[in-house]
């Protein structure tokens, strides 16, 4: 194998694929990155078995071939490289890699045993502008629960219902909803639920122009973006019904301003604690909300912003840092509070059109 290509497509290309190499495998060869040249291109390739990660790069071919090299090392030497043309050959069991007048020699890894790219046979597909799937899963992302123990909450419900896509994520303490019209879907209906963590990876691409494809098959998820293919297992199980944990009415309904709440709950919190929650105290006769926290061996705070408010008087609190993560996710600047009682979920509603709703559970106060 023998190939040359451009120092930043070379490193942007072993940085996707990255992402796929397995770091805890006791297979030494899923610690690598397969590289195979033909034609006028190379595709580079890395699995943990469970995610699998392709990525093709244009590249002047000298000599077809594969070869397997140490992922973190390959990538460690090219992102240190000067900015020139790399060359890559590979024979027998070395590797040689020159740019410039910086020179290595790697031992590489046995192609041979290195696992073939899953064939999947898909069966529902829908396409989603990447800058529109960027931002919806930015925006539930981090309500994805952590706990593997319970491995449906660790995933995004990504549906497509009458021509409306559809994002949901919720750790039990929180949920989050974003929606987006797509009139010129070519799928009716799409249904699955899908790793938070390998969505993330995906909306951190370069943004491009081209669109997301996701297609499911029996048991995993094909995604596909420009010259990049990843293929995950996908999540098994039932999503829990979210839909009956929004209410349908309210009783005191507050029009905020994101900047203003978002400031003061920041400074509310510096005397707060995890286990000393922001409290909200909605007054419908001055139209203010007045935030406060209070330390038992810190000392208190509390600060009075003017808001438009509709309904009764309430007090509510919330944990601070859930707050503050479901408003940094508001892209305008006023944002609905909506309130049953002091007992029951809060939630954050952005204003039309923005189709995003923040939900989260209340802290008891005595």
């Amino acid at each position: 194998m023998k190939f040359s290509i451009n120092k930043s497509e070379l490193q942007n290309a072993i940085s996707i694929v990255l992402k796929g190499v397995s770091t805890r495998s006791t297979l030494p060869v899923l610690s690598g990155i397969l590289i195979e040249a033909a034609g006028d291109k190379i595709i580079l390739q890395a699995t943990d078995l469970e995610l699998s990660i392709q990525y093709s790069a244009a590249a002047l071919v000298e000599e077809d071939g594969k070869a397997v090299l140490p992922g973190k090392l390959f990538s460690d030497i090219v992102k240190n490289l000067p900015d020139a043309s790399v060359h890559v050959e590979a024979q027998d069991e070395r590797a040689f890699i020159t740019c410039d007048t910086s020179s290595f020699s790697l031992k590489a890894l046995n192609y041979e045993d290195f696992p073939g790219f899953p064939s999947v046979d898909v069966h529902q597909r829908i396409e989603i502008p990447f800058t529109q799937f960027a931002a919806m899963v930015k925006r539930v992302s981090r309500v994805v629960s952590k706990d593997a123990s319970r491995a449906i909450l660790t995933g995004v419900l990504v549906t497509l219902e009458a021509g409306q896509l559809r994002m949901v994520a919720t750790d039990s303490y929180r949920l989050a909803v974003t929606e987006a019209p797509m009139p010129d879907a070519t799928a009716d209906e799409f249904q699955a639920v899908i790793a938070g963590s390998f969505l993330s990876e995906i909306a951190s691409l370069p943004k491009t122009e081209s669109p997301v494809t996701i297609a499911l098959a029996d048991n995993q998820i094909l995604v596909t973006c420009e010259d990049t293919v990843f293929i995950n297992r996908r999540i098994e199980g039932n999503f829990p019904n979210y839909k009956q944990l929004i209410p349908e009415s309210y009783v005191t309904r507050a029009f905020l301003d994101v900047d203003r709440i978002v400031a003061g709950v920041k400074r509310a919190s510096l005397l707060g604690s995890s286990t000393s929650p922001v409290k909200l105290d909605l007054n419908v006769a001055s139209q203010t909300v007045q935030i406060s926290a209070a330390s038992q061996d810190v000392g208190s705070a509390q600060e009075t912003l003017p808001c438009e408010i509709e309904g009764e008087d309430v007090e509510i609190a919330f944990n601070y840092s859930y707050v503050l993560e479901g408003l940094s996710s508001v892209a305008g600047d006023k944002v609905y509070l909506e309130v049953q009682s002091s007992l029951k979920p809060g939630i954050f509603r952005a204003v039309a059109p923005e189709n995003y709703l923040y939900l989260v559970m209340p802290v008891r106060v005595s």
